[in-house]
């Protein structure tokens, strides 16, 4: 069994959390017993998440050899420039070594949820939103890619991950996969 759960922001990517005070987790959306996540998704991003039941399945999701492409729109504080853009493309330097050219497009601001609680507005300083498509997965890539080309993540919602898309999902939703 394969389910496409949106996350919301805020949430863990685990059923458990002994942490005092507990935060919320995936056990409040009614999932099926004897799934987990087949990959992982920040605490404070928001979107696609896959939860399986299969072993085998969540392997193919995560693992690189796999290339499991996965897409995002970042909102992002400044305006981007083509360097930067051809920087995020190209692959960008990380204190864990470079990353892989990265698919990266300025896009419309898309319709989306409220979230909750929200990005704290400036009126001074503008933001844009970028389409990110990665192939590989490693901790706070995105967030730390934008960073590095000098535009910092304000929300980071993953709408992708390879062909199943997060479509109409509201946050918390969650449907069984064909």
């Amino acid at each position: 069994m394969l389910i496409a759960l949106n996350k919301p922001y805020g949430v863990l990517c685990q059923f458990t959390d002994r942490s005092t005070p507990p935060r919320r987790t995936l056990a409040e959306f009614g999932l099926p017993p004897d799934v987990y996540a087949a990959g992982r998704l920040d605490h404070d991003s928001e979107g696609l998440l896959l939860l399986t039941d299969d072993g085998g399945l969540a392997h193919r999701l995560t693992d690189p050899r796999h290339k499991q492409t996965k897409t995002y729109w970042v909102q992002v504080e400044g305006e981007p420039d083509d360097a930067q853009l051809a920087l995020l493309r190209n692959g960008v330097d990380l204190n864990d070594g470079p990353t892989r050219p990265a698919q990266a497009r300025r896009i419309d601001t898309p319709t989306l949820w409220p979230r909750d609680p929200p990005v704290r507005f400036r009126k001074t300083v503008p933001d844009a939103w970028l389409e990110l498509t990665l192939s590989e997965g490693r901790n706070r890539q995105v967030r730390r890619m934008t960073a590095a080309v000098g535009l910092p993540t304000l929300r980071l919602v993953r709408v992708a991950i390879g062909a199943h898309r997060l479509d109409e999902l509201a946050p918390g939703q969650w449907r069984v996969c064909p």
